[in-house]
């Protein structure tokens, strides 16, 4: 499929990302429930209202995401800015969703509208998400070296969007070349930097259209900085996903609520993405039929005062002013010191009839 195409998701919810369709905005959980099924629903309630166009979870517990083993190896970085040495299997189990809760969650999600999806994380994840018939798979980031599950999650036929921080080009090209071999071409790659958060100077926008024509995919953001401006600015640049991390309050502390959208956010999220690709418009230079009334008033030569025949064209009675309607201010150097072959009264459009 070109990149210009766009891919359909199908479901009770029905909606189509990329082609000429405006920017699909995913509202992702993450941890943010704080283990809280009543907070995983308001949530769920708050994007709806935000107006996102999809509801994302993790579907992964901690065991089929990494070893309960207490190592450097399974441990953060002690400078890490949100989760200093924290082991990996603690930081899991506070933060996955319950798998129990995705039917619940997927239903509320299609109730208001949105689309529900999730990232599986290992084979089983993909087979219960297929269960649920969810209309899409996302490969994380960290997940994007692991071919075989790449190839699993495409093997269902569904589409599959592939997140690429921390990977090279060989590496995300390997990916998509994996998601394909299945014979699904239906894949979706976000730029994406694996920093939580991440300084917008290491956005790297510029490599969204160097994705898409390079893997002739359509492609998007998933972003982690504060705030919503380079999310904008990646539409500016072709990005037809947007996806941000969204809590009910940064100061309630979730996992990632620290680089998290608060539902008021998320909103202008929705709102400004919408209108920078409504002002994308096409690659042309000339004037907008909306400007038809502005073309009235440019500048042009006028009559500036009653003159009589046999008068004199000079700066004293005719200059530039607006509208329109008289010759180009370019031309008084062709008229000036000519003489009127006719009386004419201040606001008379200037033209060659006139001498």
């Amino acid at each position: 499929m070109s990149a210009a195409g766009s891919i359909r998701l199908a479901g009770p919810v029905e909606a189509s990302i990329g082609g000429d369709r405006p920017p699909f905005v995913v509202a992702e959980m993450s941890g943010n429930h704080n283990g809280d099924l009543g907070r995983a629903r308001e949530l769920v309630r708050a994007a709806g209202e935000a107006g996102a166009h999809a509801l994302k979870l993790q579907t992964y517990t901690a065991d089929t995401i990494t070893l309960d083993v207490d190592s450097p190896h399974f441990r953060l970085s002690t400078d890490h800015p949100l989760w200093p040495g924290r082991r990996l299997h603690d930081l899991y189990t506070e933060a996955h969703t319950p798998w129990e809760w995705h039917a619940e969650l997927f239903e509320l999600t299609r109730e208001l509208g949105m689309v529900p999806f999730s990232a599986p994380f290992d084979p089983t994840a993909v087979d219960f998400l297929v269960e649920m018939e969810v209309p899409i798979l996302k490969c994380a980031s960290s997940e994007i070296t692991d071919l075989p599950l790449i190839r699993t999650m495409a093997a269902t036929g569904k589409p599959v969007i592939i997140s690429t921080g921390t990977a090279t080009m060989a590496e995300i090209d390997a990916a998509v070349r994996a998601a394909r071999e299945t014979g699904n071409d239906q894949v979706i790659v976000l730029a994406c930097t694996a920093s939580y958060p991440a300084p917008p100077e290491a956005s790297n926008l510029r490599s969204i259209p160097v994705l898409r024509d390079a893997l002739d995919v359509p492609v998007g953001l998933s972003d982690h900085t504060l705030g919503i401006g380079a999310s904008i600015a990646a539409v500016a640049l072709g990005a037809c996903v947007i996806e941000k991390h969204l809590t009910l309050a940064r100061d309630d502390g979730g996992v990632d609520s620290a680089f998290s959208l608060t539902p008021d956010e998320f909103a202008d999220l929705v709102t400004g993405t919408a209108v920078g690709w409504s002002a994308l418009g096409e690659a042309r230079v000339g004037p907008k039929e909306v400007e038809r009334e502005g073309l009235r008033f440019r500048r042009s030569l006028f009559v500036t005062r009653d003159v009589r025949e046999g008068d004199t064209v000079s700066a004293d009675n005719v200059r530039s002013v607006r509208p329109a309607n008289g010759l180009a201010p370019e031309r008084f150097g062709e008229i000036e010191g000519r003489t009127f072959r006719a009386a004419a009264v201040a606001g008379t459009p200037m033209s060659l009839d006139l001498l």
